[in-house]
């Protein structure tokens, strides 16, 4: 006989707090459930997170043996700067012995000074052997020779007493006039004030050695802030001199530009330069686009640009010149790649294009003035048949090639303009000065220290292409005179 099981028997406040807590652990259950879910995405979407990673990985090491088959960037394949470059050992060089003894260069000597401050005429007054009397011996130059010394030079400070009184006859009150250029107010003469000037913007003379300079060459006491104050106070006359050489270069024909970094304060700014072969202006801007050109030019189109191939230099004149330079470094660089078949090609059609315009004034003389038009069209075409087709396999290449491709029209515009140059070098060592003078100041901490280096580089770049020595210039600009202008 089978025995029921005996029928447990719930009160009805025990059942409804069984019926709660089963309800209240199957809504734990849905909580952690949830959890759970979304601790399952978060993993699922760091994997997916990983998985692309892991390929981006993969791509990198897979294109790893092609850059590790790549030439190393040089000055003479790039746009690195020399100093960049890391020299190799020089070869061992034998020990100077007798036998083998050092070679030098034939001797020279040091030219006479065309012209001396003085001349001493010196005759010999009696006989070094028997003491015989030489005044009545005619003697010829045995040796000339210049003996050179620098005098120590204090500064010439010149103490002015303007006297005052009374009038004994109108009963007014006067003053003595003060000397002119000796007017109350700075104590520093332009020749003070040109060679401050001269020292810190040419040679990059420090403000505290230029304080120990003046003190110690010239007996002037000056502080940091004194020099600072007058360098701040000559930046209007730098600024109305560069006027007239702005305008002048504006009305050229061809202007080639330029930029470098320089810091300026806290932040990077740019050191534009625009020049030609008589002016040379700089411009210091915190930026390096179109914006900047567009400014200088103020809407003058010149007929011919020389720049590099960046866009924010491209498309200001008539007609573009690429600079060539930059070309030949980049087929180099081709041709350190592996290149066989087009930078072989390019590098000697370039180089006889750049002979060709060195040569261009006897070629026209001798040809006349259509020879370099039809030079022109005789490397453009050359140049057009090396880039016709594409090239598969070499990357180097192909990219060369397609930058050739875009350039072509601009590359040989200096053959039917002869006044154009091949290469922007022009601008490029403009510009040098202002590099090496960023290596050893760290630039500038103030806006107008930037822009006053500007301007007194435009001024000394335009003297020296217009055959006038930095002082002089500076002087000039310090009175108030414009530059004199080649013929």
């Amino acid at each position: 006989m089978t025995h029921m099981p005996a029928r447990i028997g719930l009160e009805p406040d025990g059942r409804d707090v069984l019926l709660q807590r089963v309800q209240d652990e199957n809504a734990a259950l849905h909580a952690e459930n949830g959890r759970l879910r979304a601790e399952n995405e978060r993993l699922r979407s760091e994997g997916s997170a990983k998985d692309a990673e892991i390929e981006r990985r993969r791509a990198e090491i897979a294109a790893l043996p092609a850059r590790l088959g790549r030439p190393k960037k040089t000055p003479r394949n790039s746009s690195m700067p020399p100093s960049q470059a890391v020299k190799p050992n020089a070869s061992g060089q034998p020990a100077v012995t007798p036998a083998h003894p050092r070679r030098g260069h034939a001797g020279a000597h040091r030219a006479l000074c065309d012209n001396p401050t003085e001349v001493k005429d010196m005759r010999a007054g009696t006989c070094p052997h028997c003491a015989a009397d030489l005044s009545g011996v005619a003697q010829s130059a045995g040796a000339t020779y210049d003996h050179v010394e620098i005098p120590l030079a204090p500064a010439v400070i010149t103490r002015v007493i303007l006297r005052r009184g009374t009038c004994p006859c109108c009963r007014t009150a006067f003053k003595a006039e003060p000397p002119l250029g000796m007017e109350p107010g700075s104590p520093c003469g332009e020749n003070l004030r040109a060679t401050v000037v001269h020292l810190r913007q040419c040679h990059a003379v420090s403000y505290e050695r230029l304080a120990s300079v003046l003190a110690v060459q010239f007996g002037v006491k000056l502080s940091e802030g004194a020099l600072a104050a007058m360098l701040k106070a000559a930046a209007p006359a730098f600024a109305a001199q560069v006027a007239p050489i702005r305008s002048r270069l504006l009305a050229g024909t061809v202007i080639g530009s330029d930029e470098t970094r320089f810091r300026v304060g806290t932040a990077n700014w740019w050191l534009w330069v625009f020049q030609n072969a008589d002016s040379c202006c700089f411009v210091v801007e915190p930026g390096r686009d179109k914006d900047v050109v567009a400014r200088f030019l103020d809407g003058v189109r010149p007929r011919v640009w020389i720049s590099d191939r960046l866009g924010a230099q491209a498309g200001w004149g008539e007609k573009h010149q690429a600079c060539l330079a930059h070309i030949l470094r980049d087929a180099q660089y081709a041709l350190d790649s592996g290149d066989t078949v087009l930078a072989g090609r390019v590098i000697p059609l370039l180089c006889r294009a750049i002979r060709v315009w060195h040569n261009r004034e006897r070629l026209m003389r001798r040809y006349g003035l259509g020879v370099l038009e039809a030079f022109f069209w005789r490397h453009f075409l050359a140049l057009s048949e090396m880039v016709a087709q594409p090239i598969v396999g070499n990357v180097a290449t192909e990219k060369f090639r397609r930058s050739l491709v875009r350039w072509q029209g601009r590359l040989f515009v200096f053959l039917v303009e002869p006044e154009a140059a091949p290469t922007n070098n022009g601008s490029e060592q403009a510009l040098r000065w202002s590099a090496v003078f960023r290596k050893v100041t760290n630039c500038f901490r103030s806006v107008w220290g930037a822009k006053l280096h500007a301007d007194v580089r435009s001024v000394i770049e335009t003297a020296r292409r217009r055959g006038i020595g930095a002082p002089e210039a500076i002087l000039l600009t310090l009175r108030g005179q414009p530059l004199p202008v080649p013929a």
